[in-house]
């Protein structure tokens, strides 16, 4: 049976397709950390919806595909599959993420993955 953590971390990979920014932003505690680990991680909520912007609208569709899931206490460990459709290229993206959930909200999270991997499809 699913954790409450894990419930809000699955809830928050399945709300990116409807690209609602407000929505997104909700899961996050007003302290919270994001750190894609190749770049400089956002701090707080004003930062952390900065960086979101800058890929969301530019994406026809965006589907995060959980492929396995792991918690102890209050963090979640997921392996997924990103995928970006931005209408002239498709990316898909593996990545190792690891979120941290304190009161119902993501306090922490830390996303693994390969920046060339990134980057040769955008190209």
């Amino acid at each position: 049976m699913p954790t409450d953590a894990e419930k809000v971390v699955t809830e928050f990979c399945n709300a990116w397709p409807r690209k609602n920014i407000e929505e997104l932003i909700g899961f996050f505690s007003d302290d919270a950390v994001y750190h894609n680990i190749p770049m400089e991680p956002a701090r707080g909520k004003a930062a952390i919806k900065a960086v979101i912007n800058s890929f969301l609208p530019g994406s026809k569709s965006i589907e995060f595909k959980i492929l396995h899931t792991a918690a102890a206490g209050n963090v979640v460990m997921n392996e997924r599959i990103d995928m970006f459709d931005t209408g002239s290229k498709k990316i898909s993206l593996p990545v190792a993420g690891v979120f941290e959930v304190n009161n119902g909200k993501i306090s922490a999270w830390r996303d693994y993955f390969d920046m060339q991997m990134y980057t040769k499809q955008m190209a």
